[in-house]
């Protein structure tokens, strides 16, 4: 919204700077982390008082989850609230990756909001149920999907880049739709699969933001892009700005998520967050990469996968409990031990992601 202000301008005022990107992306994490810090404590109040007993701990869950009972859930409204509000006042709000973003966030936001509204209501870890929750998200993928598409370049549209070999397309035709729905899809329910510690899934998840921010600008530039071998998409820099609001928003979260929590994200925040990512993925062209730097979210998700198919076949169990963090919450890590070894993890898999842009 604030770049029409570059309509005042007359080059070299304070008005041209709203034409930077760059800048906005600034404001953006500003406006999100100051909303996060001045929304943060009445949210919070307001969930303690209208949820009451919080969100339910699973009776079969790690011992040292029970201490967490009345912690109140949907602290996702702070993220994605904040996140809306930085991108609609910062980005270009011509710019139709931008809305196929905000149209993914805030679908995936009302899917989780319907699960926690449920779970907290019922006071069970049971919400809405798991094929209503995977069909609507499939819903909202293929519309995502479809509608980034339409905006890739002729050369680029319903292709897989893959990164390292920069000649290298593979031509999927419409088959490039139902992945594409995969990996959005993929993305927010392994981010919610990773949400079951105190910060554990929103540190990673602004990691891969920021890491993807940098990707949208060069992918976004067609003179860097060419500089690095990398396929341009024009248009995508601007998603830029939403990550920078992510990261933002995501900071604002994290004061109050830090252990010990006074509010989860829930469903809310995770399928929202996850779904982003991958939108940002499919926009930018690099879905494979995306499976590099959300490593870890990927390797939660394999965990469950694993876990569920294996007693199924054996009546045996491959880890302790699944997700694989509480795997080793079962083996005695604390929590503090796992949350930031999983965000050094997350660290070094973004980096290995970014080397991409390079490695031609």
């Amino acid at each position: 919204m604030l770049f029409w202000l570059t309509a005042f301008s007359e080059g070299g005022d304070v008005f041209n700077l709203f034409r930077y990107i760059t800048f906005r992306a600034g404001g953006a994490f500003f406006t999100a982390l100051f909303f996060g810090f001045y929304f943060g404590p009445p949210l919070i109040n307001a969930l303690r008082r209208t949820q009451g007993k919080g969100q339910p701990i699973r009776s079969d869950g790690p011992e040292g989850h029970f201490v967490k009972a009345g912690t109140p859930t949907m602290g996702g409204l702070l993220i994605v609230g904040a996140l809306l509000t930085a991108t609609l006042l910062w980005a270009r709000l011509d710019n139709a990756f931008v809305w196929m973003l905000l149209f993914v966030t805030l679908s995936f936001a009302l899917i989780g909001f319907a699960d926690d509204y449920a779970k907290v209501r019922r006071q069970s870890s049971s919400g809405v149920s798991g094929k209503v929750r995977l069909g609507l998200g499939f819903l909202v993928a293929l519309i995502a999907s479809v509608w980034a598409s339409a905006y890739h370049p002729e050369e680029l549209a319903l292709q897989l880049a893959v990164p390292v070999f920069k000649d290298v397309l593979f031509n999927l035709s419409w088959f490039f739709i139902p992945f594409a729905m995969v990996v959005i899809v993929g993305a927010a329910n392994a981010v919610n699969l990773t949400d079951g510690l105190d910060g554990l899934a929103i540190m990673p998840v602004m990691i891969a933001a920021g890491t993807f921010g940098v990707i949208t600008y060069v992918v976004g530039s067609s003179s860097i892009a060419n500089d690095l071998g990398v396929h341009a998409v024009p248009g995508t820099a601007e998603i830029m700005v939403f990550c920078a609001g992510l990261i933002g928003g995501g900071l604002g979260f994290l004061w109050y998520n830090a252990p010990p929590a006074a509010v989860f994200m829930g469903d809310t925040g995770s399928l929202a967050l996850g779904g982003a990512l991958g939108a940002i993925a499919v926009a930018t062209k690099h879905e494979i990469v995306l499976a590099v730097v959300g490593g870890l979210f990927v390797v939660e998700a394999l965990s469950v996968i694993i876990q569920v198919a294996y007693f199924k076949r054996t009546g045996k169990r491959v880890f302790l409990m699944a997700p694989i963090h509480h795997h080793y919450e079962k083996k005695g890590w604390a929590e503090a031990q796992i949350v930031i070894r999983f965000w050094i993890i997350a660290l070094v898999l973004a980096m290995i992601g970014l080397a991409t842009l390079k490695v031609r």
